[in-house]
């Protein structure tokens, strides 16, 4: 038999809804969701098996002009994504209205380097359009896949035109697999969720999250994890009065985790102020980030 195999990048610009499709593909809550834009900052692997084909598909923070280093890095991964992929999605929130630009232009400002892989249009978020609009939209775009990541209406027929631009290859991961990375990389992408979910204004961007202690040689299963923010105002905010509202990411964050891991779980959260991290290649570095080469000194 003939089987199927190739990584697939889905890219688009900020609040496109790349997470809420990568987890309704895998069938699994992999990837954070947020009405926060840029809340996802590096790729996110989901792997999704048939019989005949496996996908490993990245969800890639979303594209964006890069102002200081940590949306550097978050504009590296895309890129480099996007360079890796067999197939690429461009994914467009159809709700604004909005021509897609050139998916090179969104990437590269100007559009000068354009990718290797074919690229498959999406038009997500169908289910808010007035049929009119849609109608419209099917007419302007035929070759598009018409698809709601939240609903789920399309996204069979997307995965059927994936599958049939992916390169003959046996599979490349195990077929239970549904992702590459450790469970250590998404416990830490629950808690800071539940913190995006309960943080307001600039501090949300501010958190992020590490993984000090992992270990699963016991019940309940323990986990370490330090929300680092930049300043100690934003360290008082995310704490709350008497506690209250790390208490309350704690608890949240628990409901996500214990299905990951199967089991109870005791989360020891700590607040710490890790000084303009955002701008700081080595702290960046210490929390996971890499910066692209050319903004490397």
């Amino acid at each position: 038999m003939t089987t199927r195999a190739g990584f697939v990048t889905v890219a688009g610009r900020p609040n496109a809804g790349k997470s809420t499709l990568l987890n309704r593909l895998v069938g699994q809550h992999l990837a954070i969701t947020s009405p926060k834009p840029q809340s996802t900052r590096d790729r996110v692997v989901g792997i999704i098996s048939d019989d005949d084909s496996q996908i490993i598909l990245f969800d890639t923070p979303g594209l964006l002009e890069p102002r200081y280093e940590l949306q550097r890095s978050m504009h590296g991964a895309a890129r480099k994504a996007l360079e890796e992929a067999d197939v690429i999605v461009h994914l467009i929130d159809a709700s604004e209205g909005l021509q897609p630009e050139h998916l090179a232009t969104a990437v590269n400002g100007d559009g000068a380097r354009d990718f290797r892989a074919p690229i498959i249009l999406a038009f997500n978020k169908v289910d808010a359009l007035t049929p009119e609009r849609l109608a419209a939209l099917r007419v302007e775009f035929p070759e598009a896949a018409m698809i709601s990541a939240k609903t789920g209406e399309g996204v069979k027929f997307l995965l059927k035109t994936v599958r049939k631009m992916l390169p003959e290859s046996p599979f490349l991961y195990d077929a239970e697999d549904v992702s590459t990375q450790q469970m250590r990389f998404f416990v830490a992408e629950m808690i800071r969720e539940c913190a995006l979910e309960q943080l307001d204004d600039e501090v949300p961007y501010s958190v992020a999250c590490e993984i000090e202690e992992f270990r699963e040689t016991g019940t309940p299963v323990y986990i370490r994890a330090v929300l680092h923010v930049e300043r100690v105002s934003q360290k008082q905010i995310l704490i709350g009065a008497g506690g209250a509202r790390i208490k309350a990411i704690g608890k949240d964050a628990r409901r996500k985790i214990e299905p990951l891991v199967g089991g109870p779980v005791y989360l020891d959260l700590w607040v710490k102020v890790l000084s303009n991290w955002r701008r700081n290649p080595n702290s960046l570095r210490r929390l996971g980030y890499d910066l692209p080469d050319e903004w490397k000194s």
